[in-house]
């Protein structure tokens, strides 16, 4: 074992402060990576102070974070895919069993055992899985994802979770060039939304509350925006929409968006509201319309989606911070405080 530098909480009302934590040794087949970049997700807020206690409590002390960009520092002897040197990220998961139907399909995502980046069982050490507010992380190679090198490594780091959960149901409903594709939010997943349909060639429309974003909407790849508290412009969209992304984490009305989608479309949920959304039941007969929901995505989409990345120049938009302003940077996120994304900068965590 080894020690590390990160940053903890110690309950679910203590601030993140400088911790000590243990990484373990190389085993055959991981790989050691130097923390560069981690991003800030609201999971890593709702994690640390524990809002999901009745479905994922947290156990403390914790370390958040798995939007992890770094270098590679050490390989097992195993390890075929990487080298020390190379460019590499860590998403949300970094264990499954491997053998589940889920697994078999590349669908790691919703395997029973999956192991989260942060706050699951960790087989090797005993405790807690520790995230990536620290100075590095040793991960299956399996569970390491390839960075393109063009790309940013700031404006990466949130792919690894923003990304590839607005990237999977793109891909699944099959956005591709000339659809019409409706984005609900413009915040840290809605702007993702955004570049990922605009790069995949479809017709894009941001849905908003705030008429002073749609300079930023049109910025990044919208070509309509529509304030969705205006009746007649949303009159105007009945019923022509192939696919609705709601990036929506606060309660508001699904139905208002189920009317706009035509038969045979799909409204599907990245967001999460904690009260529960009620829709008409003839919304979705009436079209044969459907509304699902979608989380992240398996190790093999997760890589095509940075490739895809790499291809076309896709980046998050980021404020970079030092760790110690994270504090801070979580009150600013619950406001809505940043354009799209915090990046932790980890070198600062050696000052």
């Amino acid at each position: 074992m080894s020690n590390a530098r990160a940053y903890s909480a110690a309950s679910a009302k203590s601030p993140l402060t400088a911790a000590q934590i243990k990484r373990r040794d190389l085993t055959d087949y991981d790989v050691q990576i130097e923390i560069l970049f981690c991003g800030i997700c609201h999971s890593d807020v709702h994690s640390v102070r524990d809002e999901w206690n009745r479905t994922v409590p947290t156990t403390y002390p914790i370390v958040p974070g798995h939007e992890i960009v770094g270098r590679v520092t050490k390989v097992g002897p195993s390890v075929k895919k990487f080298k020390p040197g190379d460019l590499a990220a860590v998403g949300c998961l970094v264990d499954s069993d491997g053998s589940c139907p889920h697994c078999k399909a590349g669908h790691e995502q919703f395997c029973s055992n999956m192991t989260l980046t942060f706050n699951s069982p960790d087989k090797h050490l005993g405790g807690v899985t520790y995230g990536g507010y620290s100075e590095n992380i040793v991960v299956d190679e399996r569970f390491v994802l390839r960075v393109p090198s063009n790309l940013d490594l700031a404006g990466t780091a949130p792919l690894l979770c923003a990304g590839i959960t607005t990237y999977s149901p793109m891909r699944h409903w099959n956005v591709t060039k000339g659809k019409k594709v409706g984005v609900v939010g413009l915040g840290g997943l809605g702007h993702m939304g955004v570049k990922f349909a605009h790069a995949l060639g479809a017709h894009v429309v941001v849905f908003t509350t705030s008429p002073g974003k749609k300079e930023d909407a049109l910025r990044l790849g919208a070509q309509e925006v529509v304030v969705s508290r205006n009746a007649a412009e949303m009159r105007k969209h009945h019923d022509s929409f192939d696919f609705i992304l709601d990036a929506v984490s606060a309660h508001h009305d699904i139905n208002a968006y189920l009317d706009l989608l035509r038969p045979d479309g799909n409204i599907t949920l990245v967001g999460a509201p904690a009260k529960h959304l009620e829709f008409s039941a003839f919304s979705l007969i009436m079209g044969r319309r459907s509304l699902s929901g979608s989380l992240i995505g398996g190790i093999a989409e997760t890589q095509e989606m940075l490739d895809f990345c790499g291809a076309h120049n896709i980046t998050a938009d980021v404020e970079i911070i030092p760790i110690q302003k994270v504090n801070e940077a979580y009150e600013r996120l619950l406001k809505s405080d940043v354009k799209y994304r915090f990046a932790i900068n980890m070198e600062s965590l050696k000052a």
